[in-house]
């Protein structure tokens, strides 16, 4: 399964080509593609309107939705977080941490275009779409 996250959405939903929403585009089945309620929550609520909103959550839910965080998950996640900053690395939000940790802990790979996340795929085997 692969894990879009909100950069990539994003790029998606404003019709600008990357090279992440080519991969995107490349996915032959839909039922692949998991969408995080974390990324969903990002993706919402940047929307200029409650229509515009609406819109976005009737194209984004025709994915598989997912929750991506647990006590487990947490606890999980706060580890990843403090091995990273052992390592002199901080990552810059927590919504990516989750997301990423979901991602490993699941066996999912990560399709982004954040920074944030090479370090994850670096030090704690984040596989990268």
């Amino acid at each position: 399964m692969i894990v879009v996250d909100s950069s990539v959405w994003i790029s998606i939903l404003r019709g600008t080509t990357t090279a992440q929403t080519e991969k995107f585009r490349a996915i032959s089945r839909l039922k692949d593609i998991l969408l995080g309620d974390v990324v969903l929550l990002e993706i919402l609520q940047g929307a200029q309107s409650h229509q515009h909103a609406a819109n976005m959550q009737a194209r984004m839910t025709k994915f598989q939705v997912v929750s991506m965080l647990s006590p487990e998950l947490a606890i999980k996640a706060a580890t990843h977080y403090r091995r990273l900053r052992q390592l002199g690395i901080t990552i810059r939000r927590t919504t990516d941490l989750i997301i990423g940790t979901y991602c490993i802990e699941h066996g999912h790979s990560l399709l982004h275009s954040d920074r944030d996340f090479t370090p994850m795929a670096e030090h704690l085997g984040l596989r990268i779409a």
